[in-house]
């Protein structure tokens, strides 16, 4: 049976991974045998896939990101290039810490920026937008926007990446200017109105 994916010469798929239908694999990736991949992605140069890792349809992993075991990546996901997740929360050289890792879970469409890092632990919400360089230790907010060492909350963002004028805190509206899609603020959660 042919494969409906593309993968470079130089890359290497082990035998037993699941990649969906149309995804890319460019230079030097390495996907180990456990990994579940969805339709649609892309994998820059430079990839490292884990064994224990789901990643859904339509994720970009750009250049130099390592998607360690305990990483579930939803639909929509973009990884910024050399941006990190770690597994183990306090890694030892001589302390063998393999069960003892813990999961990482990203939301559909959520943006993690360039060189930003994503503790273990952590569940990064739907939508959010982690901002370049920007270290996550704990939850993040769906359409949160993030940025800092460590990360905190400086505003909010639409499905379509624009930021959106609320209060961080409060009850408010407003309605994204590039789709016309309305969101709302309240108890401390924004959401896309129907």
């Amino acid at each position: 049976m042919g494969r409906n994916y593309t993968v470079h010469p130089t890359a290497i798929v082990d035998d037993g991974a699941q990649i969906g239908e149309g995804s890319r694999v460019w230079h030097w990736v390495h996907i180990s045998a456990g990994a579940r991949i969805g339709r649609g992605c892309s994998f820059g140069q430079n990839v490292f896939v884990g064994n224990d890792v789901v990643i859904g349809d339509n994720v970009k992993v750009q250049n130099n990101v390592s998607v360690y075991d305990a990483v579930t990546l939803e639909d929509d996901v973009f990884c910024g290039p050399s941006m990190v997740f770690t597994n183990v929360y306090n890694p030892r050289s001589a302390v063998i810490r393999k069960d003892e890792y813990r999961r990482t879970l990203v939301r559909r469409g959520a943006t993690l920026g360039a060189n930003s890092t994503i503790v273990c632990g952590a569940t990064v919400g739907q939508y959010a937008f982690v901002g370049a360089g920007a270290v996550v230790n704990q939850d993040v907010p769906d359409y949160a926007l993030m940025v800092g060492v460590p990360a905190r909350q400086i505003g909010w963002m639409s499905q379509h990446g624009e930021r959106l004028e609320l209060p961080l805190s409060g009850a408010a509206e407003v309605i994204c200017e590039q789709t016309g899609k309305r969101y709302e603020l309240r108890g401390g959660k924004c959401s896309l109105l129907a």
